[in-house]
């Protein structure tokens, strides 16, 4: 059985797709961009801002499903730039502690609304 997780805490989806599903212990999140879950834009200032914001809705997201970032196993981070690798680095070190889960780090062309990064990941809860 599946089931949708939704939260405010979160961007709401903006397609057709859930903010993250739920199928037996494994909860599937959708990818998250640095948009504010209050006015649904991006987040602007550095990119240490905007890769906060993301953690943070993934968060949001991992709480409303019943867990945390703790339960994550394995999280995928894609960058427009890939400069900003060691950045990411340092600041998952903030929000995730060992055992880190396993992780991809894929550059690309562009993402969704301009962001420079995004990131989804699965938890086990």
């Amino acid at each position: 059985m599946r089931t949708p997780i939704a939260t405010p805490h979160a961007p709401q989806a903006i397609g057709t797709y859930s903010q993250a599903i739920r199928a037996g212990s494994t909860v599937y999140l959708s990818g998250q961009i640095p948009l504010d879950p209050a006015t649904g834009e991006l987040v602007t200032g550095d990119m240490e801002a905007q890769v906060r914001r993301v953690f943070d809705n993934l968060l949001a997201v991992a709480q409303a499903a019943g867990g945390d970032l703790s339960h994550v196993v394995k999280l995928t981070v894609y960058l427009t730039d890939l400069a900003h690798f060691a950045l990411v680095n340092r600041v998952m070190a903030e929000y995730f502690s060992q055992p880190y889960p396993a992780r991809a780090a894929v550059g690309v062309a562009a993402l969704p609304r301009g962001a420079a990064v995004e990131m989804d990941g699965i938890l086990e809860l």
